[in-house]
């Protein structure tokens, strides 16, 4: 996307990278925790998930919730043409739906390079034996995995973490198990984990973007070597 002027570079540093402000909410977060608005050359507003558009752009930090009635009233328009600089914009009507199916996109894209990388394992059988061994960082089901599979697997991450009795337990992803094996190029994923704690990093913080998005968030802790995270994504520190 061609944006008409660049965007100021900002001072404001924290631990996780460089905060940015949500136009509409006016809090700031890590820009990691945020999804960032561009303008194509002819002024349609698009999201840029990957933050790779040159140029000015703004910042989001609310649900699709909150963002469609931001867009219904007005309040979406006026905060664009602030951010932009009272650039020509056209915002289209399912803004909200192409910034989740980008999410999704975001996340399907990296669940594939982490299988290609070699830092997941498929099946409940290796899945079971891996979390057992203590080898799983990170243990995710599909939305339609039921309850039986996910119950057996995270009581196995729990006996290899030495964690029984605890809320440890796996993800839940915003994808059914059509969706994972499109992603992951296989017949009927319906579990998967990550022997890799860098791993489970970088699906974790796209997961828990696009579950906030959705507005699907809790307060609730991960587990006791979890960060605090959602009731559906939980992920194993070193």
């Amino acid at each position: 996307m061609r944006i008409p002027h660049n965007e100021r570079v900002s001072s404001d540093i924290t631990a996780d990278g460089p905060e940015r402000k949500c136009i509409l909410s006016g809090e700031h977060a890590s820009r990691d925790s945020l999804v960032r608005l561009a303008i194509s050359p002819d002024g349609l507003v698009l999201p840029d998930v990957l933050a790779r558009a040159p140029g000015r752009g703004a910042w989001i930090g609310v649900s699709r919730e909150a963002l469609e009635k931001a867009l219904s009233n007005g309040k979406l328009k006026g905060a664009l043409a602030r951010a932009f600089k009272g650039a020509p914009l056209s915002i289209p009507e399912d803004l909200g739906q192409r910034i989740e199916q980008a999410l999704v996109r975001t996340l399907t894209d990296r669940l594939g390079i982490e299988l290609r990388a070699g830092n997941m394992l498929l099946g409940t059988e290796k899945i079971a034996a891996g979390a057992r061994a203590g080898a799983v960082t990170f243990l995710a089901h599909a939305s339609d995995a039921g309850s039986d599979g996910p119950n057996k697997l995270a009581q196995a991450w729990r006996v290899g973490e030495m964690a029984e009795g605890t809320g440890l337990k796996g993800a839940i992803l915003p994808l059914d198990r059509a969706a994972l094996s499109v992603a992951l190029g296989r017949d009927n994923v319906v579990h998967l984990a990550l022997t890799d704690a860098a791993a489970a990093e970088r699906v974790g913080g796209v997961l828990a973007r696009l579950l906030h998005f959705l507005g699907r968030e809790s307060d609730e802790a991960a587990g006791p070597q979890g960060p605090a995270a959602n009731d559906d994504f939980d992920t194993k520190g070193e």
